[in-house]
């Protein structure tokens, strides 16, 4: 298939050389006798027409081929529309003014032999690096280059149109930078001919006035293009933070959070800046190119011809030595690694040596390796050299050609000395902007490649869904737990809950206890939709638990940890944490006076705006509990889940949470899970369940189950016998 494809690619020039180069010009002297730019213009269309179906019909080229076939659009499109865009452009720079001679000339320049044969070399190369470069811009499919960079980009929204307005400045700009390369050959035409004052003083203005209006429009597209992108950075930050907001808890199980912290943090920012950075020198070195080429076109054709056609003789070699370089400078630091692995070895057994008296024997293995070091050293300093010296005399070359054929023409009449001297300047210019472009390819690549990290995360579906649709206006609080099994997703084989049964009746305290590891949190978690059963189901007022609205279920379910979470805010901040709506003063102080959190706070200075430091570490672990236990009842909930959140408070505030659950007038309207190791507090519960390896082994009031003798007094008697 590949020999194929390539015999075919041979045909095309062959094809193009024989029929095409002298037929075509003949039939359309004869067919349109009266305007040579509209017979150069349908050469060139019928060229274009005939090799891009060859292309099509004979290799089977289409729009989403890839690799080097894929660059053969491009090249018939240069090769058919460069010499009428050429004589267009000519014709409206001369505003009609253009001789019949010279278009005439144009017509018949492709025909001959060694016209054609440099339209093709200086195509070839044009096409490539165009084929390279819009390979960025073309999406490849889930996870290309293309798409990752079209992604990025359509974080900015709206703001997307910015682009426009930078790409047109920035056009604007590079046309504003022509004015020194072109004004200095109009003042070197004065020199040699006019050598008037005025003319001189007029041309140094104008080149003036156009490199300072060329500056100030940079700096507007820069200054523009970075606000822009600031808020692509900060739209990015923010989809990132969502996504993995978005996960499901076992998610954080999984992935360490300073991991998630890092991709969220300096991977996502380290991207935005590569990807915007590299994205900037593309477009202005794009720009550049274009606007230099185009008045290199302006100046010389043939000359322009020459530069395209010594392009890659000018950055292949010196491309070549570089990858020499890079390779011995890895040899050299892989060599300078092995020498302090020796010194290292030596040092850190110095006993070992000394015992052994190979002192002498190790400092000749040291210097071994420095001259294994020294050789490469040597060979990376010549490679260095060569690739310098091979860069600036390449450079020097084409300008020496340049400077020879253009000399040429210029005795022939056919430039003048200006032009020559600013189409030198383009050149010089011209084969920098090409050198860039071609260095920020492979990082620009690189940079949007490190766009997956971030995409990752922004792709990464949840395995149960965060949020259903269901929201009542009236919810009764009865929880059913039905054959529910469960094994946390870091640990699947391990069964925390095994064929769970039990109900939880609203406005009825029920109590949970058991040893430690019997999976009394996995139940609260469950409860929180934090997790899903992996068997059985489990009910809320008839209802899957997953088919509940999140931020719904979250102000019905409200629960309270042995160690609770406080954020790095004030008291009311922290109480109000989570709220749709902004509570008042009196509810955050009632709230806080039935949590036993309203006497302390009081006492601090500031109160209720009163910072609880990171994580609530300033204030001790009884205070830690009762303000969460106030961020809990200030959500008004039909069902609250105390998961140990009285084992830090005083007994004071133990008893004040007693009164909260048995003696409130507003316990009829929630229903309580009571998870305690103090089988004090839940001796009033109206339900007490006692698990066991993850199943419910007994179940009853207080005084059924010590009229059990089972597990649970057991637990009572064990708890209230005195201690040695």
């Amino acid at each position: 298939m590949a020999a194929h494809a390539w015999l075919a690619a041979a045909l095309l020039p062959l094809v193009d050389w024989l029929l095409l180069r002298p037929v075509l010009p003949g039939i359309f002297s004869l067919l349109v006798p009266e305007v040579p730019l509209l017979r150069v213009w349908a050469v060139g269309l019928s060229r274009w027409a005939i090799l891009g179906l060859g292309v099509r019909g004979v290799l089977g080229i289409t729009v989403g081929t890839h690799g080097w076939l894929a660059a053969l659009q491009p090249l018939v499109a240069a090769l058919s529309l460069a010499l009428p865009g050429f004589a267009l452009f000519r014709e409206l720079a001369a505003w009609g003014a253009l001789r019949e001679g010279d278009n005439a000339g144009l017509l018949h320049w492709d025909s001959r032999p060694d016209a054609f044969v440099l339209s093709y070399v200086a195509a070839l190369p044009a096409a490539a690096l165009w084929h390279k470069l819009g390979s960025l811009w073309a999406p490849r499919g889930r996870g290309g280059v293309g798409d990752m960079l079209c992604r990025m980009l359509g974080f900015l929204d709206s703001k997307k149109r910015r682009l426009y307005l930078v790409l047109v400045l920035l056009i604007l700009s590079c046309l504003g930078e022509m004015a020194i390369p072109f004004f200095t050959g109009r003042i070197t035409d004065w020199i040699l001919q006019d050598k008037t004052v005025p003319g001189f003083t007029r041309n140094i203005w104008l080149m003036s006035i156009l490199t300072i209006a060329s500056t100030a429009l940079e700096f507007t597209s820069d200054g523009i293009y970075n606000v822009t992108m600031g808020h692509m950075h900060s739209r990015v930050h923010e989809e990132v933070f969502r996504a993995v907001l978005r996960q499901e808890t076992g998610f954080f199980l999984k992935n360490q959070a300073g991991s998630i912290t890092s991709r969220v943090t300096e991977d996502t920012a380290n991207v935005c800046e590569s990807i915007s950075h590299k994205l900037s020198l593309l477009l202005w070195y794009l720009g550049r190119g274009l606007c230099l080429l185009v008045f290199m076109v302006w100046g010389s054709l043939y000359l322009t011809m020459v530069t395209l056609a010594a392009l890659p003789l000018l950055f292949l070699l010196p491309r070549k030595l570089g990858k020499v370089n890079q390779s011995v400078a890895a040899k050299v630091q892989e060599s300078l690694a092995n020498s302090t692995q020796v010194a290292i070895e030596a040092l850190s057994a110095m006993p070992t040596v000394r015992s052994f008296a190979n002192e002498d024997g190790e400092a000749q293995k040291f210097r071994q390796k420095l001259e294994e070091m020294k050789t490469l050293n040597k060979m990376e300093a010549l490679a260095y050299v060569a690739d310098i010296w091979t860069t600036s005399v390449s450079g020097m070359l084409l300008t020496v050609g340049i400077l020879y054929l253009g000399g040429q023409l210029v005795v022939r009449g056919a430039v003048s000395s200006g032009n020559l001297v600013s189409f030198v300047l383009y050149q010089l210019q011209f084969t920098t902007a090409v050198q860039v472009l071609l260095s920020i390819y492979p990082s620009m690549q690189k940079a949007v490649g490190s766009s997956e990290k971030i995409f990752e995360y922004l792709d990464l579906t949840p395995c149960s869904p965060l949020s259903g649709s269901l929201a009542p206006l009236n919810m009764e609080g009865l929880v059913e737990f039905q054959d529910v099994s469960f094994a946390y997703p870091n640990h699947p084989n391990v069964q925390v809950l095994q064929g769970l049964t039990f109900t939880l009746h609203p406005g009825k305290v029920t109590a949970l206890v058991g040893p430690n590891g019997s999976g009394k949190s996995t139940v609260a978690a469950l409860l929180q939709n934090l997790y899903q059963p992996t068997g059985g189901q489990l009910l809320l007022d008839g209802q899957p638990l997953t088919e509940y609205d999140h931020h719904y279920l979250h102000t019905q379910v409200a629960a309270v940890g042995q160690e609770p979470l406080l954020f790095g805010r004030s008291f009311w901040e922290n109480i109000a944490y989570g709220l749709n709506r902004t509570p008042t003063m009196e509810e955050i102080t009632a709230v806080a006076m039935e949590s036993g959190a309203h006497d302390f706070i009081s006492g601090f200075p500031q109160g209720y705006d009163t910072e609880v430091g990171e994580t609530g570490n300033q204030l001790s672990g009884g205070q830690r509990q009762a303000v969460a236990l106030a961020r809990a009842l200030i959500r008004k909930p039909r069902l609250l889940i105390l998961d140990d959140a009285t084992s830090a408070l005083d007994a004071g505030n133990q008893q004040r949470v007693h009164r909260l659950l048995y003696e409130s007038p507003k316990r009829a309207s929630r229903t309580v899970l009571l998870i305690t190791q103090q089988l004090g507090l839940a001796e009033q519960a109206h339900n007490i369940l006692f698990l066991k390896e993850g199943s419910v082994c007994e179940q009853g009031t207080h005084q059924q189950l010590m009229e059990r003798g089972g597990c649970y007094r057991a637990m009572v008697e064990a708890l209230a016998a005195p201690s040695d």
